[in-house]
């Protein structure tokens, strides 16, 4: 087994290659990290990624971090299950909607922990908090509306893997603050897609440990 896998979590980077390692059926040996513990800013941690985050993946002399790197690698070399389209158009797109997710829906979605879950002193800023549920509300409804399928672009591919985690993610905090939600708005599109994801057969093995309690 040379493939290495550590992982964080709750972390839906790492969720994203977890997700494709299983999907892909590739042998790997998982490291569990935690996120609160800071093992990821010790000297032994840096020095398999020294920008101190998950995840990573070791296969044989190879170093990575960056889950859309990762995912992308295990693609190339690993193409059995495969994630990508095999038509060139179809190929972009799926990448663009995992920049998309990353680049404007997880920002938005990390502020929003930030200010609620990952406080322990209670909740912060009442209007700062309506003004990212506002604009994370903008973000899944483009996602609810480039959605027309069961999966975002023909079969399941990059873009399926990166954005249900970030999904996931608000859907944890739908749950834990109700009271906060903006659940007024109705996705449909999107919670047939995780329900869709949530029925392959490796997906339960793909649950973050800290949600299952």
């Amino acid at each position: 087994m040379s493939i290495k896998f550590y992982y964080g979590s709750g972390s839906p980077f790492a969720w994203n290659v977890w997700l494709a390692l299983e999907h892909k059926q590739l042998p790997y040996e998982f490291n569990l990290l935690s996120l609160q513990s800071g093992i990821l800013k010790k000297p032994e941690f840096l020095a398999i990624n020294p920008h101190g985050k998950v995840p990573v993946l070791i296969d044989g002399d190879l170093t990575l971090w960056e889950a859309t790197t990762i995912v992308e690698y295990l693609e190339e070399c690993y193409p059995e299950n495969p994630l990508l389209p095999t038509d060139s158009k179809e190929r972009a797109i799926a990448r663009r909607f995992s920049a998309e997710g990353y680049n404007y829906l997880y920002p938005s979605l990390r502020k929003l922990m930030e200010l609620t879950l990952l406080r322990s002193d209670g909740d912060g800023d009442p209007e700062e908090i309506v003004t990212t549920l506002k604009q994370i509300g903008i973000e899944l409804t483009y996602f609810e509306n480039a959605l027309d399928g069961d999966y975002f672009v023909g079969d399941i591919s990059v873009a399926d893997f990166a954005l249900y985690p970030l999904f996931a993610l608000y859907k944890r905090f739908h749950e834990r603050r109700p009271q906060l939600s903006i659940r007024e708005h109705v996705w449909p599109n999107i919670d047939r897609f995780m329900q869709k994801i949530e029925q392959l057969p490796y997906f339960t093995k793909t649950t973050p440990p800290h949600w299952k309690g």
